[in-house]
């Protein structure tokens, strides 16, 4: 949401697709999650520039190998940082740029086979409710997006709205989010 309230033309991009797909006299449902293409954009986009954690779990390496040129030695412990792949500008145009056109008409996925984007890890150390999580971001975002106007407080603008974030196990804002919304649906939905 922050990035988005950053840039208000991407809600609107998105509130569009919304109205066109499902209309304004209904929720979004979970099957109707495929026919939004932007929503699922800019799930991704979220994720590549903010990833819930930096590091994948650790990896054991069982036998030597050789990965883009580094020897890696049988036994050794590899920790793949994600939050640096996300803005590794070799993968990405614009890395730090929050741009969610940068997944339409792409078969760039997040459930491990993409290797540039890797929310929930890959192979047998993945995430296993990497299909709820994802199923709940984009129903909630998507609810959020079609049933209310988000805006930021009347004394704030856009380019205040601070970004940092906290890094640990788990990395979050450092400050809270605040924002405006009010209903956009008929009134009898809610």
């Amino acid at each position: 949401m922050s990035e988005l309230l950053k840039q208000p033309h991407l809600i609107k991009k998105a509130t569009e697709e919304l109205d066109k797909v499902i209309g304004r006299d209904r929720w979004v449902e979970e099957i109707d999650i495929p026919q939004l293409p932007y929503i699922e954009a800019i799930v991704k986009e979220t994720m590549r520039k903010h990833p819930v954690a930096g590091l994948l779990a650790p990896h054991l390496a069982v036998q030597d190998c050789d990965v883009a040129g580094y020897k890696i030695q049988k036994g050794t412990r590899v920790f793949i940082n994600k939050w640096s792949i996300g803005r590794d500008s070799s993968i990405w145009d614009a890395p730090e740029e929050f741009c969610p056109e940068r997944f339409l008409g792409k078969a760039i996925d997040v459930k491990g086979q993409s290797f540039e984007l890797l929310p929930f890890g890959s192979g047998r150390r993945m995430c296993p409710g990497y299909n709820f999580g994802l199923k709940v971001i984009s129903s909630t975002l998507a609810n959020m997006l079609h049933g209310f106007n988000w805006k930021l407080p009347e004394n704030m603008k856009n380019e205040d709205l601070s970004m940092d974030e906290v890094y640990g196990f788990a990395t979050s804002r450092k400050f809270p989010l605040v924002a405006m919304m009010e209903p956009r649906l008929p009134l009898h939905l809610y």
